[in-house]
């Protein structure tokens, strides 16, 4: 089955590539429908930038930012919309807003009560591999096997998901390109998708315009220019396993993943 492609709503002043760009709940809802149009099958929401470096963003500017584009997506699409927070009183918040997923870069542990609330809210939950948090955690990540350390841990993080109470159908795996890991860890990860789809969960995978490019094309010192590296890498990804390519570039995404299975579907039929 081809990937699906999410499409990545930021309504952040920092983040890395787009941030600033949709200044309003307008502009945003308007994005994030035209990611439809385009093909994205989900849409990722995200109120706090988390860039290497970046700094904590409060609750209430968080949920301020956040909710009203989950509103204005709800009332003019009935797809799956991910809110991408580590707070759980933001993943509350954005799922009575209409938001179906809680996508999160701690895995659910940022807040000692983040498992409780998922297993209450039964919504969909992305957990993410990162070494620290957003501050410091490209400062000099270290493993001895990347593959390895990810896989255990993520599969410990689902193992505490269910026994807290969330559904095992409900929970979605993400490696963590660029969390806490070098451009070598990020290959590895990709080149070994197959050690995270054997752990019997789906996966979520996102390296859209991110700094291990410009490490392979050191030309791609601008986020906005490395468009043929994401779609190299989303095209790995899905032939490895990934469910989901959560993407900034949707259109060009979804063409690629189109005939990429095109191709495969061709070769199944000679």
């Amino acid at each position: 089955m081809t990937a699906r492609v999410m499409g990545i709503v930021n309504v952040t002043p920092d983040s890395f590539s787009d941030g600033g760009r949709l200044a309003s709940v307008e502009a945003a809802v308007a994005h994030g429908l035209k990611l439809v149009g385009q093909g994205a099958a989900i849409l990722d929401v995200g109120g706090e930038s988390t860039r290497p470096g970046a700094e904590p963003v409060p609750e209430a500017d968080e949920i301020a930012r956040a909710v009203p584009v989950i509103q204005g997506l709800r009332a003019r699409w009935d797809g799956p919309i991910s809110i991408d927070t580590m707070k759980p009183a933001v993943a509350r918040a954005a799922v009575a807003a209409g938001a179906t997923m809680w996508n999160d870069v701690a895995a659910l542990g940022f807040a000692p009560d983040a498992m409780r609330v998922a297993a209450d809210l039964n919504c969909d939950v992305v957990l993410m591999h990162m070494k620290g948090e957003p501050r410091t955690m490209q400062a000099a990540p270290h493993y001895d096997d990347v593959v390895a350390e990810v896989a255990d841990w993520l599969a410990a993080r689902a193992e505490a998901a269910m026994a807290a109470g969330v559904a095992r159908e409900r929970i979605w795996l993400d490696p963590g390109l660029g969390f806490g890991k070098t451009a070598r860890h990020n290959l590895a990860l990709t080149a070994h998708l197959d050690r995270l789809t054997a752990l019997g969960f789906p996966i979520l995978y996102g390296a859209s315009r991110k700094r291990t490019i410009q490490s392979i094309d050191p030309t791609a010192t601008d986020a906005n220019d490395r468009l043929g590296g994401s779609l190299a890498l989303a095209l790995e990804a899905a032939r490895r396993g990934a469910d989901i390519i959560r993407v900034h570039d949707v259109r060009e995404t979804v063409q690629a993943l189109a005939v990429q299975s095109a191709i495969l579907a061709s070769g199944a039929g000679r």
